[in-house]
């Protein structure tokens, strides 16, 4: 019986494990797992019994106090709680993987050459200025018109999950434009970000960070592939950027493009890899049992070809492809979680067309710059493009698929959740909440508005391509 049962569960492990692995493999499940943490936010902001609570949790101080000889005591890092460290720690992890994602693009994928570049940056471009255009127009000339780069995003995780889903209804070209389109993207948002969302400047710590980085440059031009030597950079980088005024989150993006994508061993990879394995064919002993293999210059061998296969791809790749789960299932679940939980303490915040003389209409500016400015704006952009000859349409599309995948370019979640966070802080602490809440409510419905639309587009122009192929046939 107990052999029965140990079979069971190890049955049962084996049967979770291999369930759970094909869920993260598949291209939507980050969006559920996102949209789940949403509404469970939602739930703990809003529930009366974990209301408090769950305030209270992302309000701890998770500062260290370092006590000085003379009777003082330093604070580090200043002001940081769960909140921050969510936003300014672990953020810092999922931009640099955005940074390495961007870098591979420009180094190997969409992005590595003008032609392949052309239209998704065009595209990207105009897909960032019609929606900040449309809040600007809506809020202009209030307090809260620095809010223009909210609507500005689009979460690839969730626009690519959904083409997954639609399966082979969208031409495989307009799939790879609106993923390169989005990578484009994430890259514009992170200079609005550094641009526009820091704080006051010291000038004096961000010398100093430039300085740094201009050494780890160096340090990689002349050949350092270890690991270590990239992460003290990093840490320091954080810190000074921290400090500065400068949005912390930067730091990681900086780093993925310092370290190397180049690969410690690559010219000596067939001489080391040949001399591994005449090591441990030469040191068999076959008629000795197999609990003896390997042997002790075997295992030498063993290890020396696994450092040399490691290290025979680059660290910008292995660090993207062992930090991306890491990234998608823990550190975007825990984003959600610490920022779409908005408190309604009055159920008209839903109601996002709310306009004041004073303040205009945040929910209004970001709701239409997702839905129509995103689309609008992409495929404006994409027009002028092709029609002046810059740049070819993409395979066996049309305008009005294009124009219906453009609409997936709506879904801002992540990026503009980020961005509403650092927006609205010249304001009192009363107004910047207030604000911020009125924003998130604003990307999510703007968010699913402009996914289903998309959704509903290319279903319906699928359908009359197909019916018109059987009348023709």
């Amino acid at each position: 019986m107990a052999g029965f049962s140990k079979f069971s569960w190890t049955r049962h492990i084996w049967n979770f494990n291999y369930r759970r692995n094909e869920f993260i493999g598949k291209p939507w499940s980050q969006g559920i797992l996102l949209m789940v943490c949403v509404v469970v936010a939602m739930l703990l902001a809003n529930l009366p019994f974990t209301r408090e609570v769950y305030r209270n949790f992302l309000d701890t101080s998770l500062c260290l106090n370092f006590a000085s000889p003379n009777g003082g005591h330093t604070i580090f890092p200043a002001d940081m709680t769960v909140e921050k460290f969510i936003n300014d720690i672990l953020m810092v992890i999922f931009f640099f993987c955005v940074g390495l994602e961007i870098r591979r693009e420009v180094a190997y994928g969409e992005l590595s050459s003008p032609k392949k570049a052309l239209l998704p940056v065009i595209a990207a471009f105009g897909g960032v200025v019609m929606p900040a255009l449309i809040f600007t127009l809506v809020n202009h000339g209030t307090a809260v018109s620095g809010g223009w780069g909210i609507p500005t995003a689009t979460d690839i995780a969730f626009a690519v999950g959904i083409l997954s889903i639609l399966g082979d209804k969208v031409p495989v070209s307009l799939k790879v434009f609106l993923t390169a389109l989005a990578v484009a993207d994430d890259l514009v948002a992170i200079l609005i970000v550094a641009l526009f969302y820091g704080g006051s400047i010291n000038f004096t710590l961000l010398a100093i960070a430039v300085l740094i980085i201009i050494l780890t440059i160096i340090m990689n031009k002349l050949g350092e592939k270890r690991v270590f030597f990239y992460v003290v950079p990093a840490i320091a980088i954080w810190t000074l950027f921290y400090y500065s005024g400068i949005h912390s989150t930067m730091s990681g993006v900086v780093m993925a493009f310092i370290i190397p994508m180049k690969p410690r061993f690559s010219t000596v990879f067939s001489a080391r890899r040949r001399r591994h394995y005449e090591e441990i064919l030469n040191n068999e002993e076959p008629k000795r049992e197999s609990i003896f293999f390997p042997t002790e210059k075997q295992r030498f061998a063993f290890l020396g070809l696994s450092k040399l296969s490691k290290n025979s791809v680059g660290m910008s790749y292995r660090m993207e492809r062992s930090l991306n789960p890491w990234v998608n299932f823990l550190i975007m679940p825990v984003f959600a979680l610490a920022n779409a939980g908005v408190e309604i303490t009055d159920p008209s915040n839903f109601n996002i067309f709310r306009f004041s003389a004073d303040y205009g209409s945040v929910g209004m500016g970001i709701f239409f710059g997702l839905l129509l400015g995103k689309p609008l704006g992409i495929t404006l952009a994409s027009l002028i493009a092709i029609k002046s000859k810059l740049c070819d349409m993409p395979a066996k599309s049309s305008w009005k698929m294009l124009f219906a995948v453009a609409c997936l370019g709506g879904i801002g979640f992540t990026m503009s959740i980020f961005v509403d966070t650092l927006s609205f802080g010249d304001l009192s602490p009363e107004l910047t909440m207030k604000f911020r809440d009125a924003g998130k409510i604003a990307v999510l419905m703007g968010s699913i508005t402009a996914g289903l639309a998309g959704s509903l587009l290319i279903n319906l122009f699928h359908e009359k391509k197909k019916s018109r192929a059987s009348k023709n046939s």
